[in-house]
């Protein structure tokens, strides 16, 4: 921040938050807890995969069943990665509560609307920013 004003990611300069654009305390406290709810479910699958997959180590003489095994235990893998990487979005947002800039567009320094911020609790930008990323990407060929 420079006296008064917010950097953008592109360098653009942004007006100091208006006071009727700061999340009211209620909507925030509720968004912490739904971020938090999503950690707290995101460990107890881990736990089930760890349990799981400790109960299914021994010697499956089919080759159909271990295939079977494998690819279920494959699948499971990539589904722990997904949420190993919504992890850290989600302990980055709660950073960001903490700091008081949850909830305002990491590219544009406008507000995120609440319903987008209720649907996507880890939103890191606005819907337009969001929509212009994603318009590039599949430009690019992402």
């Amino acid at each position: 921040m420079i006296a008064g004003w917010m950097v953008g990611q592109e360098g653009r300069d942004y007006r100091k938050r208006r006071p009727e654009t700061v999340m009211k305390d209620n909507e925030l406290k509720k968004l912490r807890q739904q971020l938090e709810e999503m950690k707290k479910d995101i460990y107890a699958d881990v736990e089930e995969t760890l349990s799981e997959m400790n109960a299914q180590s021994g010697n499956i003489p089919d080759p159909n069943d271990r295939a079977t095994v494998e690819s279920d235990r494959s699948f499971e893998l990539r589904l722990r990665g997904r949420e190993r990487k919504l992890l850290e979005k989600i302990d980055e947002a709660l950073a960001r509560i903490k700091s008081g800039t949850y909830g305002i567009c990491q590219e544009c320094g406008e507000k995120i609307s609440i319903k987008r911020l209720e649907a996507r609790p880890v939103a890191e930008l606005c819907i337009e920013c969001k929509t212009l990323q994603e318009k590039q990407e599949k430009e690019q060929g992402r």
